[in-house]
């Protein structure tokens, strides 16, 4: 499976808990999600509405050779936010090719289809389909 070295890690990360051990370490990631940075507003970043909590994202490819990626989600949403806060570790500051090279089923590695109902599951795909698109969108010649 191709992935950036950054979400390789996270992946061998809940490859290596079992059980109720995977909720725990989505919570911990919940609890990382970086901030938006002050110049950035929630009402212009899109929104992801196959996410069952709102989720929004800001994809910024201008320099394709170091995407940024930026999340909003509501503490109250646990899981949105560990999943975006996943995406964050993982891709942020990737080039956009490794970006679109990422499976999109790569969550499955995550071992989490048990524990979260695939309703859930589709969001964390919608996610990482909204930033292969606005990769796309910003980075053709």
């Amino acid at each position: 499976m191709t992935m950036p070295a950054a979400l390789a890690e996270v992946v061998a990360d809940f490859t290596e808990v079992t059980g109720q051990d995977k909720l725990a370490l989505l919570l911990e990631f919940a609890g990382e999600l970086p901030p938006l940075p002050p110049e950035l507003q929630e009402a212009a970043m899109e929104p992801v509405p196959e996410c069952q909590s709102p989720l929004f994202l800001h994809v910024d490819a201008a320099d394709p050779a170091r995407v940024r990626l930026y999340f909003s989600a509501p503490p109250e949403a646990p899981t949105t936010r560990g999943f975006a806060s996943i995406l964050a570790t993982g891709l942020d500051g990737q080039s956009a090719a490794e970006i679109l090279a990422v499976p999109d089923d790569f969550y499955a590695e995550l071992g989490l289809a048990a524990l979260i109902s695939p309703l859930r599951l589709r969001g964390m795909s919608a996610m990482l389909t909204r930033i292969k698109r606005r990769i796309r969108s910003q980075t053709r010649p």
